[in-house]
């Protein structure tokens, strides 16, 4: 699409390269009557083969002068538009089984992942990040990439990293190189989480300052017995801790 200006506001830069899209669609590996939602098209580059092997997608394009040009091109029985922000936007409205697709504005690439980890429609995400996010996304503990988004995540999702995109792939260039990241749903394998808001509220409280120890981080939500009660030791810092030692302590505080 010649003659858009990518709009810093939306995070656009544009995938180019033909042998990373081609990369990308193997890795989703569309079929016929697949769920598929885009997120974010821009000029297409992804839209136009995920729509010819899966025959038909949705979109989700913020940028309405985008929005409008993606329209003109595709049919409706090929692509159905939603021009919206994916931030706000309600993915349990497309059904179930639903596969994402999107390379993600880094700014805010965090809060979309979180956004969409609420749903359980979703059948798999493909999606495209700073590398560095994808690097904490898929994170074990005691590394220093382990935090808060990886346990939110890894509560719901196997994710694994599945190759690097160099910043050249991309108009205009990002100053960093992205990744491509899978997440499945763990299904039976998920954790149970009887309040995934109070949940959430451990996770974050437990790394909000990193150097704190859990009986400090933690103190407005559980006392040192209730997290020796789990098997935990109070003196530990959160990176140090598996996803399992989140889910119990969230277990614990929700009968106090």
């Amino acid at each position: 699409m010649q003659g858009h200006q990518a709009r810093k506001r939306f995070g656009q830069n544009f995938l180019v390269d033909a042998h990373y899209v081609a990369k990308i669609v193997d890795a989703v590996a569309p079929r016929p009557g697949d769920n598929l939602v885009e997120i974010g098209p821009g000029h297409g580059a992804l839209t136009r083969p995920l729509a010819e092997r899966a025959g038909h997608l949705a979109a989700i394009e913020i940028d309405r002068d985008l929005a409008r040009r993606l329209s003109a091109e595709f049919p409706p029985e090929r692509l159905t538009l939603h021009v919206a922000d994916a931030l706000e936007f309600d993915f349990a409205t497309l059904g179930p089984a639903l596969r994402v697709v999107g390379n993600l504005p880094y700014n805010i690439s965090s809060p979309l992942l979180f956004h969409l980890a609420q749903y359980e429609s979703l059948a798999d995400l493909h999606v495209m990040l700073q590398k560095e996010v994808v690097a904490r996304m898929t994170a074990r503990p005691a590394t220093a990439d382990y935090g808060r988004l990886t346990v939110m995540l890894q509560a719901r999702f196997r994710v694994s990293r599945l190759f690097t995109v160099p910043p050249g792939a991309f108009r205009p260039a990002p100053a960093v190189e992205s990744a491509v990241a899978r997440l499945v749903p763990l299904g039976g394998a998920k954790p149970r989480i009887a309040d995934e808001a109070l949940f959430a509220r451990i996770v974050a409280a437990a790394f909000g300052q990193r150097r704190k120890t859990l009986r400090n981080a933690l103190a407005e939500l559980l006392d040192e017995a209730s997290i020796r009660a789990c098997g935990i030791d109070p003196g530990a810092r959160a990176e140090t801790l598996p996803v399992e030692a989140f889910v119990a302590l969230a277990k614990r505080a929700s009968v106090r």
